[in-house]
């Protein structure tokens, strides 16, 4: 007799299926295509489309409301997310141009055109992540086992594992580089899931990794 699947084995094999497709993509093409074009159009299509589905056609309810998109705590969201956010960036700005002696050279890259896109595209790329990170599989495994640490820790390893992909196709990143993004991944999601499960609003998490994402480019890049 046929077992029956409960729903978070359910949401789980999603991910699975889409961490699949996404070491699939990433193996091919690497970094090569324009980052916008990652952000924007591939990595939703294998991160949040599937998600989409997902919700509409098996569990059958609102996109929004289950990945906890919504507009009641927008405005505090939006000051204690930029805020955090904000203050990540200084202190890694501070860390590394004066480790540089680029201070000047930095306060300028701020200001031109090209900074503006790189925030779009990380903002664009925490959506995408947080949706399916958070809003999914977060949710999901916080409403079946009600245990926050083995939630927080089980979304955490399967938000590192979405990232090795990305870590080990990058042209940018080798050695040292590799190991510091990977501690701040965890880092960054542990936090950012304490916060969404406190706040149960996946709008705080999308701003904090926005920033994340834009400074570890901006620094980087």
């Amino acid at each position: 007799m046929k077992e029956n699947v409960s729903p978070l084995q359910k949401s789980l094999n999603v991910w699975a299926i889409i961490l699949i497709l996404w070491s699939i993509y990433r193996a091919n093409f690497g970094t090569s295509l324009p980052a916008w074009l990652d952000e924007f159009v591939i990595k939703p299509l294998f991160f949040v489309l599937p998600v989409f589905w997902y919700i509409k056609r098996v569990e059958k309810k609102p996109f929004f409301s289950q990945v906890d998109l919504h507009k009641k705590t927008i405005i505090y969201d939006l000051l204690v997310g930029g805020g955090l956010g904000l203050a990540f960036f200084i202190v890694g700005y501070m860390g590394i141009a004066l480790r540089q002696e680029i201070v000047s050279v930095q306060i300028l890259k701020l200001f031109q055109l090209q900074t503006f896109i790189i925030f779009a595209i990380a903002f664009a790329t925490s959506v995408s992540e947080e949706i399916l990170s958070r809003g999914f599989i977060l949710k999901r495994l916080y409403e079946d086992s009600k245990d926050t640490v083995k939630s927080i820790a089980v979304s955490g390893l399967l938000f590192f594992f979405l990232h090795i992909p990305i870590l080990f196709t990058s042209q940018h990143m080798t050695g040292i580089t590799i190991l510091q993004v990977m501690t701040t991944d965890i880092i960054l999601s542990t936090v950012v899931s304490v916060l969404y499960l406190q706040r149960r609003s996946l709008l705080l998490p999308v701003i904090i990794h926005a920033f994340y994402t834009f400074s570890l480019t901006f620094f980087l890049g």
